[in-house]
């Protein structure tokens, strides 16, 4: 019998398979050029855009699902392929105001990834001895408003 999980508190996919969707178009633009221009349907051009804009695109979707997906629960913070406890963590930096930029934002970024993922904000993360960190989300105020009451009420 397998523990039961916790309670999911914060999601973020990485990527949607939506994306996906941009090798069928790629076909049919295709097809729709080759019909206007008077040649006819034939389905070679159009079948070799459809497998290799898909294929590319699944691949890209398939690493991001991976490397820039974040998870938070009571218990743990998930940052693509890496994870730390919650209870590591001592102290969430207040996020950057002004024209200076907060040391925090010079901190490794949490996953495998050698900076914070585009299009993600980063969330500064004081570690237990004596590590610091960067955690990072599209919706970074979610993120962070979710880990402060985690680490607040563990302090408590």
């Amino acid at each position: 019998m397998t523990a039961p999980q916790p309670e999911i508190l914060f999601h973020e996919p990485g990527a949607t398979w939506w994306w996906a969707l941009a090798g069928p178009v790629a076909a049919g633009a295709m097809a729709a050029i080759q019909i206007s221009t008077g040649y006819g349907f034939q389905p070679i051009v159009p079948g070799i855009f459809l497998v290799l804009v898909t294929g590319f695109l699944a691949i890209q979707i398939k690493a991001a699902r991976i490397h820039t997906s974040v998870e938070l629960t009571a218990v743990a913070l998930r940052q693509g392929a890496e994870t730390i406890r919650i209870e590591e963590i001592v102290r969430i930096f207040p996020p950057a105001s002004g024209p200076e930029v907060p040391r925090w934002q010079s901190y490794r970024a949490l996953g495998e990834l050698t900076g914070v993922p585009r299009g993600r904000t980063g969330i500064g993360l004081k570690l237990t001895a004596d590590r610091s960190a960067q955690a990072w989300a599209r919706k970074h105020a979610k993120l962070r408003e979710a880990l402060t009451a985690l680490v607040d009420g563990a302090e408590s």
